[in-house]
């Protein structure tokens, strides 16, 4: 029984023999029924009790901070794999944290000496990813002037973290398998195998079933990754955590720029925490070093928050020394710009006109640079993933408008969309649009 429900303190729960941890308050017939349970798996539990303790995550300040239930089981699971090499498969949307939580899968297991090696392969160009992965031979390709050692053998002994793996090449997907299945590989441009003991932990933000599907992902290579799955929860998910990473990241920031740490209003504070933050926890730091530069008073009030946290349904961009509307968006499960009957009146009619407002567009459709102006307002604020998101957020307006024109018969608005009903229905199921089927 524990009122500490961070990390460290559940990971040390589990490396010293729990089976596993209450925290306060709980209630009685959960603790009886959890109690029964640890009796039937005496064997399991003699054998967690034998993990060695491991180091203390560098990541760790920012989970630390994480006491809700759903990071409570990301943590149960970091626990009970301590002892373990499994290939670990973490999904979550872009800023949830999956490297942090990577780290923290190394930093608490046997291989915590050993290297933590990360590589995103979305951020590598596809020519050179397969070099950086496997390393090269000298004179493999042109500019090859020496031999290099490429990740996997980098990692030897620890753990390699592949990141947006849903975004790795067709082509480099087979040699991953076979490095997974044979713990082998050739460099580019060699002849001898090498061999390699890594753990591998993947991480994407993509929907690897659904990728799958349209092949454009191995299957093979999905189920040798999808070992242990751990899903990261959106920070919406989990707004009892919001205060305390507020804390946390304010405290960082004013740290970093040598400046008095700036304190929250409880008014300021509650709507912090009511904000969505579709960029996740990266959004909620990069608010927190905006409230640290831009805030003159030690004392944070509503007012001085960021606009988009006052006015959720808004953006607004800084310009020319002024603040300027962006498009309004549409319902919060949406964040896709909308088009403003208001915007559209006030446009001047003659052609080549342009509203001074208005960023410059090769185009003089409306919507084309409403979208405009909503992409440079996510720039702005530093948002991740911003294609992603916004061409999610294109298919859920268009698949509701179509649903909607059609009074929620799909065949029609599959077909009035011009795709088939099955990649309508598909596509339904991803966004979570419950739309029923009217015949």
């Amino acid at each position: 029984m524990t009122a500490y429900t961070d990390l460290n303190s559940t990971v040390a729960a589990f490396q010293k023999g729990a089976f596993d941890y209450l925290p306060k308050p709980f209630d009685v017939d959960a603790a009886v029924a959890l109690i029964q349970r640890a009796v039937r798996s005496e064997t399991e539990a003699s054998r967690e009790a034998d993990e060695n303790s491991g180091a203390v995550a560098d990541s760790g300040r920012v989970m630390a901070q994480s006491s809700s239930p759903a990071m409570r089981e990301v943590f149960r699971a970091i626990g009970r794999l301590a002892a373990s090499s499994a290939t670990v498969l973490i999904t979550g949307e872009s800023g949830t944290g999956k490297e942090l939580i990577a780290r923290a899968l190394h930093q608490h297991s046997a291989r915590a000496q050993g290297p933590f090696v990360a590589v995103n392969a979305a951020a590598i160009p596809k020519d050179l990813l397969e070099a950086e992965l496997f390393g090269h031979e000298r004179g493999a390709f042109t500019g090859a002037t020496q031999q290099r050692r490429g990740r996997f053998e980098e990692a030897g002994g620890g753990t390699l973290f592949l990141d947006e793996i849903g975004d790795m090449p067709f082509e480099l997907q087979t040699r991953l398998l076979r490095v997974l299945a044979e713990g082998s590989f050739y460099r580019v441009g060699g002849s001898q195998a090498i061999r390699v003991d890594a753990r591998i932990v993947a991480a994407t933000h993509q929907p690897l079933e659904q990728r799958v599907a349209e092949g454009r992902f191995r299957e093979d290579l999905f189920h040798r990754l999808n070992v242990i799955r751990l899903r990261l929860p959106p920070l919406r998910e989990r707004k009892e955590d919001i205060p305390a990473l507020v804390r946390l990241f304010m405290r960082t920031s004013a740290h970093d720029l040598g400046v008095p740490v700036r304190q929250l209003t409880p008014e300021a504070m509650d709507l912090m925490a009511g904000f969505d933050y579709p960029g996740n926890i990266r959004q909620l730091e990069n608010f927190c070093q905006w409230l640290t530069v831009m805030s003159s008073s030690p004392v944070i009030e509503a007012k001085d928050l960021p606009p988009e946290v006052l006015d959720p349904q808004s953006g607004y961009v800084q310009a020319g020394g002024g603040r300027h509307p962006v498009a309004a968006r549409g319902p919060a499960r949406s964040g896709l710009a909308r088009p403003d009957p208001a915007l559209d009146s006030a446009r001047p009619a003659a052609h080549g006109a342009r509203d001074p407002g208005m960023p410059a567009s090769g185009s003089e459709t409306p919507w084309l640079q409403l979208l405009e102006q909503e992409a440079r307002a996510r720039l702005s604020r530093n948002e991740p993933a911003i294609m992603a998101t916004l061409a999610r957020e294109f298919e859920r307006t268009l698949l509701e408008a179509a649903l909607d024109y059609s009074r929620g018969r799909r065949a029609e608005a599959a077909e009035r969309l011009g795709i088939g009903r099955n990649t309508l229905t598909r596509k339904c199921a991803e966004l979570d649009l419950n739309a029923t089927d009217k015949r």
